[in-house]
């Protein structure tokens, strides 16, 4: 069974290849498992760094139209807010001339094309119907620009709760948060956050708390008693204080799992909180935006 695609692209120098980690970093996509061979392994050095994104296609055109030769086509949603973040970070490269204006297809989309290092053609597209036959639903974007977090983390399990907290700096930041808008509250273990969270929650200075930490289950029934307590204190919080509170707390049975969900092998779940976090903030502000004259919404 197929399970995933991946195209590969080979770059001449480690300048390029440098540039183009630092580009597809910046428009946000999800890293992958890099990998570094050393040069005696294989008679040359060589790294790859992959970037994800959640659906990869595979198609096949006989006559191809002048928007396909770029070959590398991203489809993304906020077309123009994606064009904004290719132009700022061309123009801290000195390279402001290779980014075209997003234009109208034949094919019912919007579409601009973006030349990282010469030769290397990425094209970012929308369908100018974003719904297409869908339900009309309001969600949460993933701009944390102006928006303030707090993050508590536990220190036992240090080793994984500090990759959580790498995770979770690292998608508010590459969002657009500043660093002076995010707060870190460190807790003696995951029992104590919800009290954290609580008081963080009702000084009205955050849009939204993190709650990161770990419980690895051992041999007794002690995981189960800190688990339901830490969740339902969460939960509690978040209802009654209007505050988004995302869940970024692991539970595993083993260390080895632990150490997957934060940044292993799947994926980092201070991250995936973090980002959570934003796109809830957003919907809140996107709900309060439609309440009618004089009514009350919280935030």
């Amino acid at each position: 069974m197929i399970t995933g695609i991946t195209w590969i692209r080979p770059v001449s120098s480690a300048t390029e290849f440098e540039r183009l980690v630092s580009f597809f970093s910046a428009l946000g996509f999800a890293p992958g498992r890099s990998w570094d061979q050393p040069a005696e392994r294989a008679g040359v050095a060589s790294r790859g760094r992959p970037f994800l994104a959640p659906l990869g296609n595979l198609e096949l055109i006989d006559g191809e139209p002048p928007t396909m030769k770029t070959h590398l086509l991203v489809e993304v949603t906020e077309l123009d807010a994606v064009h904004e973040v290719a132009r700022r970070w061309l123009k801290q490269h000195g390279a402001e001339d290779r980014i075209e204006a997003a234009e109208e297809t034949h094919w019912k989309s919007r579409l601009f094309t973006v030349e990282p290092i010469p030769g290397f053609k990425v094209a970012f597209w929308e369908w100018s119907d974003p719904l297409r036959g869908k339900a009309v639903a309001l969600e949460g974007d993933l701009g944390a620009e102006g928006m303030r977090f707090a993050i508590v983390v536990a220190r036992w399990n240090a080793v994984i709760t500090e990759r959580l907290l790498s995770g979770a700096l690292d998608a508010l930041l590459r969002s657009g948060a500043r660093r002076e808008q995010i707060e870190i509250a460190r807790v003696p273990g995951s029992w104590e956050i919800p009290a954290a969270a609580r008081k963080l929650a009702e000084t009205g200075g955050f849009d939204a708390v993190i709650a990161l930490g770990c419980l690895l289950r051992g041999e007794t029934a002690h995981y189960e008693a800190i688990y339901n307590e830490v969740a339902r204190g969460i939960g509690q919080s978040q209802q009654e204080t209007g505050v988004p509170h995302s869940f970024g707390v692991l539970t595993c049975e083993t260390l080895e799992q632990a150490l997957d969900r934060a940044g292993l092998k799947g994926g980092n779940k201070g991250f995936e909180a973090a980002a959570a976090a934003i796109e809830m903030v957003s919907l809140a502000r996107k709900i309060a935006g439609k309440a009618p004259t004089g009514a009350a919404v919280s935030a």
